[in-house]
């Protein structure tokens, strides 16, 4: 005879505490504190987190000898839309500028979810974040005898030149703005969009829509476009985002783009040069269209790292060591600062509307994990780091070498 014993078959029978915005359920609490405080797995044993997570370590470097203390934070202030600290499992945010649109709300959300996830795991902690485009904190600025230390600041962006710690985007959560649905629902439309059109079917060109105006680069980019003199293999779509709020958003679902051939060559993509964007994109295409099999199989590449690799679990898993890992740094106990109110997800998404409420909702953590996080995995040696970052420079020069040999023989031919 073989039966399952009740332990073995726990995690399927997990309790879900959905959100419920109704008067009687809030009790006049803006938040009623009902959902667990412990986290209780089903599972003791966990596994390897992926590689990439050791970049946890090297984010944190700059502050792992002198650790981080509030004059830090009260010098980062400047440079952060919001302060957000949690004590005690709760989630408090002091507000200095206003972001755009509502990208705080969404980052503010995850983390809420982060800790519904692992209730009571997540550390006390303090930190401030920025959700602008550019970049903040320079790392010239803090280097030299005489230079302060930096102010630790989470942002969605990093660079080799910053120190601006890198943070899970607020997309993942959902851009009700643009109408990108959560990171989960959002994936599920890309399978179903790249079915529609076959890989051999899809438009020859490079593609790209968007807003070409918040940054010099794009702007820079529009110049690849078709034109009377020359056609680059590239279709630029400038996108005025009021219009397409107007229009519902009609011709800009993302799955919908997956009728153009993908630029993710080499492994996960096609190194473009910042200073020849036009030349590199037009032999990047002809190189694609050309070498179909290759192109594709490299397009499914990029997928699968998408779809096997980047999870919603491993994103929070992600949030979770780093801001574990970014609390050991702390040289203070954090306290609620005087301006900062609480935060949770009943006041956070009861008081939204449309398609706002409606992401937060789709993106809700309804109970707690069966299963811990992952393990974080040692950092890289500084010997790994240099060899991979010579991989890259070398893959970049070989197809900078091809794109060379192929203008030499188009200008021998028009000659």
């Amino acid at each position: 005879m073989s039966f399952t014993t009740r332990s073995t078959k726990k995690h399927h029978d997990r309790v879900e505490f959905p959100l419920n915005c109704s008067v009687a359920a809030l009790q006049g609490k803006k938040c009623p504190n009902k959902y667990p405080s412990v986290f209780e797995p089903d599972e003791s044993s966990t596994e390897t987190c992926p590689d990439y997570f050791r970049w946890i370590h090297q984010d944190l470097q700059q502050w792992k000898t002198s650790g981080i203390t509030e004059d830090m934070i009260e010098r980062g202030k400047a440079s952060a839309h919001f302060r957000l600290v949690i004590v005690g499992g709760n989630v408090y945010v002091e507000k200095y500028t206003r972001p755009y649109q509502t990208r705080d709300v969404f980052t503010k959300w995850g983390i809420l979810q982060l800790l519904r996830l692992y209730p009571g795991k997540v550390p006390d902690l303090d930190l401030l974040f920025y959700s602008g485009d550019e970049t903040k904190i320079m790392r010239s600025n803090y280097q030299g005898p005489n230079s302060t230390l930096a102010p630790p600041l989470f942002h969605y962006c990093g660079s080799e030149e910053t120190l601006d710690i890198v943070f899970p985007d607020w997309t993942f959560w959902g851009w009700a703005e643009v109408n990108i649905m959560p990171w989960e629902d959002m994936l599920r439309a890309i399978k179903k969009g790249r079915k529609r059109t076959k890989w051999e079917q899809r438009e020859p060109y490079a593609f790209w829509k968007g807003n070409p105006h918040v940054a010099k680069n794009r702007l820079d980019l529009m110049k690849c476009n078709l034109s009377d003199q020359y056609d680059w293999n590239v279709r630029l779509y400038y996108k005025n985002w009021s219009k397409v709020v107007d229009e519902g958003f009609n011709n800009s679902k993302l799955e919908d783009q997956c009728t153009y051939r993908s630029m993710v060559p080499m492994q996960h993509y096609w190194p473009i040069r910042r200073q020849d964007k036009c030349r590199d994109l037009k032999f990047a295409v002809e190189w694609g269209n050309n070498h179909t099999q290759q192109a594709q199989d490299i397009g499914k590449a990029g997928s699968k790292f998408i779809e096997e690799i980047l999870t919603m679990r491993n994103v929070y898993d992600y949030m979770f060591h780093l801001l574990n890992e970014y609390s050991k740094l702390l040289k203070y106990k954090p306290t609620v600062p005087s301006k900062a109110r609480r935060i949770c997800v009943e006041s956070t998404a009861c008081k939204q509307k449309g398609v706002w409420k409606e992401f937060l909702f789709q993106s809700l953590v309804k109970s707690p994990s069966n299963k811990p996080p992952c393990e974080l995995p040692p950092p890289y040696e500084p010997q790994a780091i240099q060899a991979s970052m010579d991989k890259i420079e070398n893959i970049d020069k070989q197809v900078e070498k091809w794109g060379n040999v192929y203008w030499n023989k188009l200008n021998d031919t028009n000659q």
